[in-house]
């Protein structure tokens, strides 16, 4: 994680994993992991030199033929960017479908409902999943608190594409894969 992002996620209000979003429990470093990163070894995709896991993000910063990797990488799943962005859906504030409280963060939402509504049995549409692509924004969770925990513990915008198609993703996928032995 960069610096930023493992901040936010480390508020002192409410620390969370930077992956699902469960709460951290404080105090509690995972020392078997730390001796397994000490102890793996691994090559740079740039030089292919040898290395403990330890040492690869301040060997990556530096070497150059890593810093080649990643920009053939960043070329090939970066796209023109469209002209027209009034068409866009709003993938970042949402409504609480509840109360119609406006300009939640996807966190903000679910801490907002796990607060507010969360014995609330009302069927409704989730916000988050009718802006996707796939969404649909008539389709009414019968259990919205369970969803929200279920499907929204993580940021899709970490993992999705909005503008590439399926096939376009897994042809790049497939030669990411092939380059990678």
């Amino acid at each position: 994680f960069c610096t930023p992002c493992l901040q936010e996620c480390l508020k002192p209000k409410k620390p969370v994993c930077g992956v699902c979003r469960s709460t951290l429990s404080p105090g509690s470093r995972a020392l078997d992991l730390e001796k397994q990163i000490e102890t793996t070894e691994t090559a740079c995709n740039g030089c292919n030199k040898k290395m403990y896991l330890s040492k690869m993000r301040s060997h990556a910063a530096s070497c150059s033929k890593y810093q080649n990797y990643i920009m053939e990488g960043v070329k090939a799943v970066t796209k023109e960017p469209l002209h027209n962005t009034r068409n866009f859906p709003n993938r970042f504030t949402f409504p609480c479908p509840y109360c119609s409280e406006k300009n939640f963060d996807q966190e903000g939402l679910v801490e907002h409902c796990k607060t507010l509504h969360s014995t609330d049995a009302k069927q409704v549409v989730c916000p988050i999943c009718a802006s996707m692509p796939w969404g649909d924004p008539n389709y009414r969770s019968a259990n919205f608190m369970e969803h929200l925990q279920r499907r929204h513990r993580f940021s899709y915008d970490t993992f999705v594409d909005y503008d590439a198609d399926e096939d376009d993703m897994m042809a790049q996928v497939l030669m990411r894969s092939l380059r990678d032995k």
